[in-house]
């Protein structure tokens, strides 16, 4: 889960063009007849990790008995999917289905790889969670269909906490960071390890603000970086991070934060559930001690914004079973199999409706109520290689911990940021 939940918030290469085939109205394409589709089956690709065995095997049981068809699944890991799906995409037998990070979305959207699926969601996705569907949108139409997401929480150490005498978990921004000001002050703990390159974190922040990090120019997108609410998002992440003792030029898997928060000398952490399981496995006593409440935002009502990172389930334009396929997806996105994922792996559903599935998972019960408020990297083609390393966000970040203003730090970065956007997709 951990290696998937990596890629799945971030595009890791450009994208190349796919040049999508067309279905034909050959045998694989016709429509159910009296025996269904008996005598077809249908290919789906989802990533290792992704859904459990259990989930595929039951899955692909009450499709072949409400279709008479069969599924194969194929599972594929994140290191080169991009390259290989274009490739697949372009050929004349793609995968029917297939999983597709929820960020890496627009880009198949705009090569014409993507078949429109606006006639399913009319049917099922009457309420699925705007946050989640956003990504499955490009140039107003339905391209994919969400599956789950995931986001960043508050990981804390209760000891630590109990030791500098705090009693509640914070429920806004000030009470958040002067709980961590009284850890510091009444115990020997770090109060918080928050390196300064936690850039999906930042991304949150900016989310909460309301700002956007790209802005249209003419015909082309450019930075936005120097808008006063990113500047603002910027102030609130330099605030926390001079609390920490983290290195400013660092990310959060340099070294894992999981590992420093496992030693007991650290107050809490902002990271994914996983990396509280990181930090058991690295020391199993330290389990006792940990617990998880959802990012407080700038007032009670409203948690702090979040990057949602993880997938949506697509058709392929060329796919000659695109009726079958959203037979598949039917059963697939459906509230039994949505709930049964949530439960299995920790992730939220497409529907808030079902997140009491949750139920029993503290790092996902504590994920879910900023689900809505949340959102991703900007849904463009063009952000996918603004991600490449060396990141120009990082490259802002560290500038500004280092004592740069937030408009110095834009300015900076700020060719950098748009020669990568107006690289060719």
């Amino acid at each position: 889960m951990k290696r998937k939940l990596i890629a799945a918030i971030g595009i890791a290469g450009m994208m190349v063009s796919v040049a999508a085939c067309g279905g034909d109205d050959g045998d694989d394409g016709k429509k159910a007849g009296a025996d269904g589709y008996a005598g077809q089956t249908l290919t789906v690709w989802v990533m290792d990790g992704s859904s459990p065995d259990q989930w595929q095997a039951d899955l692909a049981k009450e499709f072949e008995a409400k279709t008479k068809a069969k599924v194969k699944f194929e599972i594929q890991k994140w290191n080169g999917i991009q390259q290989k799906l274009t490739t697949a995409l372009s050929e004349e037998n793609p995968p029917d289905v297939f999983e597709i990070g929820n960020t890496q979305t627009p880009a198949y959207a705009k090569t014409g790889g993507l078949a429109d699926l606006a006639d399913l969601k009319s049917e099922i996705g009457g309420d699925w969670s705007e946050s989640l569907n956003k990504s499955a949108v490009f140039d107003g139409k339905q391209y994919a269909a969400p599956w789950f997401v995931v986001n960043r929480v508050v990981i804390y150490n209760k000891k630590i906490w109990a030791d500098a005498g705090i009693k509640d978990t914070p429920k806004t921004r000030d009470e958040f960071y002067n709980a961590l000001k009284t850890i510091g002050e009444k115990t020997d703990a770090e109060p918080i390890y928050m390196p300064g390159q936690n850039w999906y974190h930042f991304v949150g922040l900016a989310i909460g603000e309301g700002a956007e990090l790209v802005k249209k120019d003419g015909d082309k997108y450019v930075s936005n970086l120097a808008d006063p609410k990113v500047a603002a998002a910027t102030e609130t992440y330099k605030k926390f991070q001079a609390l920490s003792k983290a290195p400013k030029d660092k990310d959060e898997a340099t070294p894992q934060q999981g590992e420093i928060f496992a030693k007991g000398k650290t107050g809490a952490i902002i990271g994914m559930g996983w990396e509280g399981a990181t930090a058991i496995t690295t020391n199993p006593a330290i389990e006792k001690d940990l617990g998880y409440f959802t990012i407080p935002g700038a007032t009670a009502d409203k948690p702090e914004g979040v990057f949602l990172g993880g997938s949506n389930l697509a058709v392929a334009a060329g796919s000659k079973k695109q009726e079958l396929a959203k037979e598949f997806l039917k059963i697939a996105l459906s509230d039994k199999f949505e709930g049964e994922l949530a439960k299995a792996n920790g992730v939220i559903p497409n529907k808030e409706s079902l997140q009491g599935n949750l139920q029993g998972n503290a790092a996902a019960e504590a994920a879910a109520p900023a689900a809505a408020g949340g959102d991703t990297t900007p849904l463009i083609p063009e952000w996918a290689a603004v991600e490449n390393d060396p990141n120009p966000i990082k490259t802002y970040l560290t500038a500004v911990l280092k004592g740069k203003s937030p408009a110095e730090a834009a300015k900076q970065v700020e060719g950098e940021f748009n020669k990568r956007l107006a690289q060719q997709q």
